[in-house]
């Protein structure tokens, strides 16, 4: 009789899940810290190229690290008892170690040694680098753009060269910056949105830091406005010589000889899908990388609206601080207690909670604008005391779906998305000038121009032009000596001094 089977795989699987999460047991339980000391200890002997470690030695090696710390006072014998639970754990690996037995009493008090399994290593670090984190050193990895660039073109050459190897490490390399890439942009938009939304923003610390922020998003905005063209282009160069061979190229210089080569083969290719997708447009879709610039020029807009917010502060007086402290010494001047309760009533309105929804069954009798300081209390439920919630009548009715008009709305929203498209494909060609635009080719030149313009933040200086793109259409706004003129379906455009370039 076979154990194999669907249901036998799902619960081998959850078994696997759960004995990988034992590994952060460590973490949180009661002697953390000790814990936490420990493993620090084997990952100092592990960088010195020591890997197995006694209790004894664990106990010297924090003497050293931690002499300020509880941990590094710990003895070898309550060293022991920490040991052992992470090995239960799975963190630590342990083995008998029978060369340093030199008489029969040591003999039968079984000296172990302990080292670091691998997954325990990988938890370890995990915990470790989420304690060293600083939020504060978030940026935009602008100057992984050319390195993007250098490498896809070494990629191109080197399987027109059949170089495995090379081909290996060049997509390896590509896989580990645009990685970088994207999770560095992620965390910066992340911290700046927090910085954006947050009501204790200091002022004094947010206009050191403006001209700054500023300059690095404009110049990352500029440099992704300029270098995703050519990352197009280095992409389309590199399918030129054939995506199929380079991917069983690099599949079978992959060192993961653990891993079946087909799947080795899947593993790449879905990481060259990936790597396209954030340089180039499937159809009327919008790539990745002009996602980040759009994003880039909303958080400008978003720092610009801060920067006003803050100045108005500065000017008016009148900020969080300043407002609690006026409340705080109108509840010192209350003349008295009853007075101050009826401030406190005014200013923040908790006499009433409302966190439990209901009625006296008498509404006429007790109405729901008296206090439930006064008013008598009221009989409630059972599953309303529980959980908070009301008791519900059942389960809700069925939600009705209108799938013919859903499909409908996408037909209409992929037709819109194409002639956009097709618009935008026409006024490249044919160009801004000289010639009546249509209506849809008049949309996609406003909104190249929003772009363009969004993107023209002066910091210092002055901005001699700058570009916007959609669709794979990219406008080029720069200065010009004279004022120029477009004919469009809905009138003349003039531009004071600034000149279109449409490709």
């Amino acid at each position: 009789m076979s154990d194999s089977g669907p249901d036998h795989d799902a619960a081998r699987d959850a078994f696997a899940r759960d004995d990988r999460l034992r590994l952060f047991a460590f973490a949180t339980a009661e002697k953390r810290a000790d814990y936490l000391w420990v493993l620090r200890a084997f990952d100092q002997a592990r960088a010195n190229y020591v890997v197995l470690l006694r209790a004894g030695e664990v106990a010297e090696t924090l003497v050293r690290l931690a002499p300020d710390q509880p941990a590094g006072r710990l003895a070898p014998n309550e060293i022991t008892p920490l040991l052992e639970q992470l090995h239960l754990w799975g963190v630590l690996e342990r083995s008998y170690d029978g060369s340093r037995v030199a008489t029969l009493a040591e003999y039968r008090n079984r000296h172990f040694v302990y080292q670091f399994s691998q997954v325990g290593y990988q938890a370890f670090r995990a915990v470790e680098d989420v304690l060293g984190a600083r939020l504060d050193e978030v940026s935009l990895s602008r100057l992984a753009l050319p390195d993007l660039l250098a490498d896809l073109v070494e990629l191109a050459a080197a399987n027109r060269a059949a170089d495995g190897d090379l081909i290996y490490r060049k997509l390896r390399r590509l896989d580990d910056t645009l990685t970088d890439l994207a999770s560095r942009a992620a965390q910066f938009y992340l911290t700046l949105g927090e910085l954006v939304r947050t009501t204790e923003i200091t002022p004094e610390s947010f206009l050191s830091h403006k001209d700054a922020l500023l300059t690095h998003m404009r110049e990352f905005s500029s440099d992704l406005a300029r270098y995703a063209p050519k990352l197009a282009e280095a992409i389309t160069g590199v399918e030129a010589t054939g995506v199929e061979r380079l991917i069983a190229r690099a599949a079978a210089s992959d060192e993961r000889v653990m891993l079946p080569i087909d799947e080795r083969e899947r593993d790449w290719a879905a990481r060259w899908a990936g790597l396209t997708q954030w340089f180039t447009a499937v159809e009327s879709e919008v790539s990745e990388s002009d996602r980040l610039r759009e994003g880039t020029m909303n958080a400008i807009a978003a720092v610009l609206t801060l920067l006003r917010r803050v100045t108005e502060t500065r000017r008016g007086g009148v900020s969080r601080e300043s407002q609690l402290r006026h409340l705080a010494g109108w509840f010192a001047a209350a003349p008295t207690e009853d007075a101050a309760h009826a401030l406190f009533q005014a200013v923040f309105d908790l006499g009433r909670p409302r966190h439990l929804s209901t009625v006296h069954p008498d509404a006429d009798l007790i109405p729901d604008s008296r206090s439930w300081w006064e008013a008598p209390p009221v009989e409630i439920s059972r599953t309303l005391a529980e959980t908070g919630r009301p008791a519900s009548p059942g389960l809700p009715g069925r939600v009705q779906r209108n799938d013919a008009s859903i499909r409908r709305l996408r037909e209409r929203q992929l037709a819109a998305q194409r002639a956009r498209a097709a618009a935008a494909s026409s006024l490249a060609a044919g160009g801004a000038y000289d010639r009546t635009l249509d209506e849809e080719e008049t949309e996609v030149l406003l909104s190249l121009l929003n772009a363009a313009l969004t993107a023209r933040v002066t910091v210092s200086g002055s901005v001699r032009s700058s570009t916007g793109s959609e669709n794979g259409v990219r406008l080029t706004l720069s200065q010009h000596e004279t004022s120029t003129t477009v004919q469009t379906s809905r009138g003349r455009l003039h531009l004071d001094r600034l000149k279109l370039s449409v490709q």
